[in-house]
């Protein structure tokens, strides 16, 4: 018998013996790049993390999720294009940065009362999945959320209307609407900016959720907190649809299951460090916590209904059914908040 067939012989015979064929080769592993646009301990950044770990869990490995935090890959305007074009796989981005492109959405940012993070961020989810915006036709959303309720920080003691009248705060997005119509003066900066603002005096306070208080230690310069919980600001995770496509079924599936899951963690997660910067604020700070009468929020809501009512009108102008949304929203707003 001639060598090589000799040799052919002895491969059949290794393979019978084992009863096998030949092995596959190994799956590859699935690898995607999460952009993120604020610093990595900001709340953003850390339901990022929390989902990659989840994720990668779920799937016992198989897929590995790469972040960037900071704006290192993609900033905060360019996010949305930037994930549909497929610099990235995955972006999470801040709706209130783009109004008039996330008209459905940023309805949530309008002032209806919305009570924590938790109950905003789940309403959030329902009124995407009620109305699926064009917004989102060319992106696969894997969950949404929002900011805790904004309040009012300031150096001076804010108690009435009167005491807002001129007051310089630094906001961003649909706060300054609000602000403007209690009388008070926005002014716009990166919360990075703030800190040296508030302590030259180009602004007297910020109107914000209350994590910054510890986070980036305002509770050192504003002595005062007045609760308003007005505004929140709308935020998504979207996935380039090529990216979503190319994965494989079972792992859409673990995905998929944790898009209601990861909006309500984040909410709670958001709650509980507001509440923990509150109590870490008076503390070590000796910060002073204004609670409006019941007579006196009423007050300055009245101020704001013409800011929903305006939205209506542009909402409809677009073709969207405007009081239905706001409708809707108020709804949900009832239905998880009474859980």
């Amino acid at each position: 018998m001639k060598k090589a067939s000799l040799f052919f012989c002895v491969l059949a015979a290794i393979a019978f013996v084992s009863g096998t064929s030949p092995v596959p080769a190994q799956a590859k592993k699935v690898s995607l790049n999460y952009a993120n646009f604020p610093p990595a301990p900001t709340f953003p950044c850390v339901q990022m993390e929390r989902w990659k770990t989840e994720i990668e869990k779920r799937t016992d490995g198989a897929v590995q999720i790469n972040t960037f935090p900071g704006g290192t890959l993609l900033g905060a305007k360019e996010m949305m294009d930037g994930v549909i074009n497929g610099q990235a796989d995955i972006g999470c981005i801040c709706m209130a940065y783009q109004p008039g492109r996330f008209t459905v959405t940023n309805a949530t940012s309008l002032p209806l009362n919305i009570p924590d993070a938790k109950t905003g961020s789940l309403v959030l989810l329902d009124l995407y999945n009620k109305y699926q915006p064009e917004a989102f036709d060319k992106v696969k959303v894997l969950t949404m959320f929002v900011t805790a309720p904004a309040n009012i920080m300031s150096k001076a003691p804010v108690a009435e209307l009167s005491d807002l009248k001129g007051l310089d705060l630094r906001a961003s997005g649909g706060a300054a609407q609000i602000l403007k119509a209690w009388g008070a003066n926005q002014v716009g900066m990166p919360m990075s900016d703030t800190p040296e603002a508030l302590q030259k005096g180009v602004v007297k306070g910020l109107f914000s959720s209350l994590e910054v208080m510890k986070d980036l230690k305002f509770a050192e310069i504003c002595k005062y907190i007045t609760i308003t919980d007005t505004v929140i600001y709308p935020f998504a995770v979207i996935m380039n649809k090529g990216s979503w496509d190319k994965l494989p079924d079972d792992v859409k599936q673990v995905m998929d299951g944790m898009i209601q899951e990861q909006s309500a963690w984040t909410g709670e997660y958001m709650d509980r460090h507001v509440s923990d910067s509150i109590a870490w604020s008076k503390k070590e700070h000796q910060v002073e916590v204004i609670t409006l009468s019941a007579e006196k929020k009423a007050e300055w809501n009245a101020r704001l209904a013409p800011i929903t009512e305006s939205w209506i009108k542009t909402a409809q102008e677009k073709g969207l059914p405007g009081d239905r949304i706001v409708k809707d929203i108020k709804t949900l707003i009832e239905k998880h908040a009474a859980k």
